[in-house]
């Protein structure tokens, strides 16, 4: 049997924070301040067809080389760091933006799983990986009574 675990509080930081740093805005920031924690959205997905686990990443405006995924000690980790800036000049002033962040989400992997096992892809900004629910070793084998 694999264990995941389900979040199901995860975005009320998120609103908690929104709330207060638009009520309470610190130094004049905003609520879009540069280095303000990024939280990707991820859909979990299981195929007991095929036997697999599929993580959806949603990660706009990032390139591959832009994301880590890390296998340690039956943990998936996904980590990366975003980085953007704009310049707008016009009659005498600039406006010259930038805004950065880091990410990281972490799943279970079930016991056993090898990092050969482990596939990742990205497209368009959304990053999948996917991986055995459970290995062959550790199915649960039947018994028979005599």
């Amino acid at each position: 049997m694999s264990i995941y675990f389900y979040e199901p509080f995860y975005n009320i930081d998120r609103v908690f924070d929104r709330l207060f740093e638009t009520a309470f805005p610190q130094n004049g920031e905003s609520s879009n301040a540069a280095g303000r924690p990024i939280h990707p959205k991820m859909d979990l997905h299981e195929n007991a067809l095929k036997n697999t686990v599929t993580a959806n990443f949603e990660l706009p405006g990032l390139r591959k080389e832009d994301v880590n995924v890390d296998v340690h000690d039956g943990r998936l980790t996904i980590s990366g760091e975003t980085k953007s800036s704009s310049e707008h000049q016009e009659e005498g002033y600039a406006v010259r933006e930038r805004q950065s962040g880091k990410f990281s989400r972490m799943l279970w992997v079930p016991r056993g799983v090898k990092e050969e096992d482990i596939k990742a892809s990205m497209n368009d900004g959304v990053l999948t990986v996917t991986f055995p629910k459970t290995i062959p070793e550790a199915q649960p084998k039947k018994i028979t009574i005599s």
